[in-house]
C-alpha cells in the first residue's frame, strides 16, 4: 500500500508540474526523462525481478514501433487504435523470445546473447524488407490533434508518457507484493530450489519477459508518436537495449525507483555532455560507460543502494543492532 501510495504521488506532482510548467524546454526534458525511465522501467521487470540479462530489449521496442507506424501508413488505423495492437505485438515477441530461449535451458550470458543476436536480426531484416521502408524507414504524417495521438506542445505526449511510467511503477510494485512477483523473484535467486517447491521456472520467466516486452513496445510506440518518424537503425540498434539497462544498473537492480532515478540522472548527464561539447560521435556511450564503471566499483547497489554502500565501504555493518546480535550469539 506504500508504495501505491508514493506512486500516486509521484504521477500527481509530475501531472500538475506539467499543466504549470510553460517553457517548452522543461517540458522536453520532463517528457523525455519519462520516455527514458519507461524503458529502464521496463528492462528492470525481467532483468531485476527475473535476473533475465537481456542485452536486446530493443526488439521489443522496434516491435512496438513498426507496428505502430505500420498500422497508421498501410493499414489506415487511428494511432489510439493502433497502440494497444504494437503493445500486444511487443508482448507475443517477448513471448516467442522467451518460449525459444527458456525451454532450451538459456540463462545468464547465454541469454543476454541470444536476445542481442534477436536484436540484430530483426534489424537486418527491417532494412532488407519493403513494407518498414528498407534503410530510409517510415515517416507518419503529422495531423496534430489529440484525437490522432498527435499534440501541439510536449504536455500531451507527457501525459502519455506519465501514464504507461505509472502503470509500470504500479507493475513492479505488485512484483515486489504478489505472489507471482515471489515466484519470479525465487527463480531468480535459484532455479533449481524454486523448481523443487513446485514453481514452474519457464512458465514464470515466459510472464516476465512478456510483461516487460509490452512496455517495452509501448515506449517504440510513443516513440513513434513523438518524432513522427522510425528506422531500423533507431528501433533495433544497441543503444535502445544500452539505455535501458544502464539507467536501471545506475539506479538499482530490482528496485521499484532506482531506474527512477538512474534514468533521470542519465538523461542529465547526456543532455549536459550535448551542450558542454556538442554533437560528438559516441560521447553519450562514452558517458554511460564511464557512469557504469564508476557505479560498479563503488555503488554496486546503485544510487538506492548508495547508503549500504558507503557504509560496507567504511568497513561499518550495513545493520550494526543486528551485527552485534551476531557476535553476542556467536560467543555463546
Amino acid at each position: 500500500m506504500r508504495d501505491v501510495r508514493s506512486i500516486l504521488i509521484f504521477g500527481v506532482l509530475l501531472a500538475v508540474a506539467a499543466s504549470v510548467l510553460q517553457s517548452g524546454v522543461l517540458l522536453t526534458f520532463l517528457m523525455m526523462s519519462l520516455y527514458a525511465v519507461l524503458l529502464s522501467q521496463s528492462w528492470n521487470i525481467l532483468g531485476g525481478y527475473g535476473g533475465q540479462l537481456s542485452f536486446g530489449h530493443a526488439l521489443f521496442f522496434g516491435v512496438g514501433a513498426y507496428t505502430q507506424a505500420i498500422a497508421q501508413l498501410s493499414w489506415g488505423w487511428n494511432p489510439w487504435l493502433a497502440l494497444p495492437v504494437a503493445i500486444a505485438f511487443g508482448a507475443v515477441a517477448g513471448l516467442v523470445v522467451g518460449a525459444l530461449a527458456f525451454r532450451g535451458g538459456l540463462k545468464g550470458s547465454y541469454f543476454a546473447l541470444v536476445t542481442l543476436a534477436f536484436a540484430e536480426v530483426a534489424r537486418i531484416l527491417a532494412v532488407s524488407v519493403s513494407f518498414t521502408g528498407g534503410g530510409v524507414g517510415l515517416m507518419v504524417p503529422l495531423h496534430a490533434s489529440a484525437a490522432n495521438l498527435q499534440f501541439g506542445s510536449r504536455r500531451g505526449y507527457l501525459y502519455v508518457l506519465l501514464s504507461f511510467v505509472m502503470a509500470a511503477l504500479l507493475v513492479t510494485a505488485w512484483l515486489r507484493h504478489s505472489r507471482f512477483g515471489a515466484y519470479l523473484q525465487a527463480v531468480r535467486d535459484n532455479e533449481s530450489a524454486a523448481r523443487a517447491i513446485g514453481v514452474d521456472p519457464v512458465r514464470v520467466k515466459l510472464g516476465a519477459i512478456a510483461l516487460s516486452a509490452s512496455f517495452m513496445a509501448a515506449a517504440g510506440a510513443c516513440y513513434v508518436q513523438m518524432f513522427q518518424y522510425i528506422d531500423a537503425g533507431i528501433a533495433f540498434g544497441p543503444a535502445i537495449s544500452i539505455e535501458a539497462l544502464v539507467g536501471v544498473i545506475v539506479g538499482g537492480v530490482g528496485t521499484l525507483w532506482g531506474p527512477v532515478l538512474g534514468a533521470a540522472l542519465l538523461y542529465i548527464l547526456g543532455e549536459s555532455t550535448r551542450n558542454l561539447f556538442g554533437e560528438l560521435p559516441g560521447i553519450s556511450m562514452v558517458i554511460y560507460g564511464v557512469v557504469l564503471v564508476v557505479i560498479v566499483m563503488f555503488l554496486p547497489r546503485g544510487l538506492t543502494g548508495a547508503g549500504m554502500s558507503v557504509r560496507r565501504m567504511m568497513g561499518r555493518p550495513a545493520n550494526p543492532d543486528r551485527a552485534t546480535e551476531r557476535k553476542e550469539e556467536a560467543r555463546v
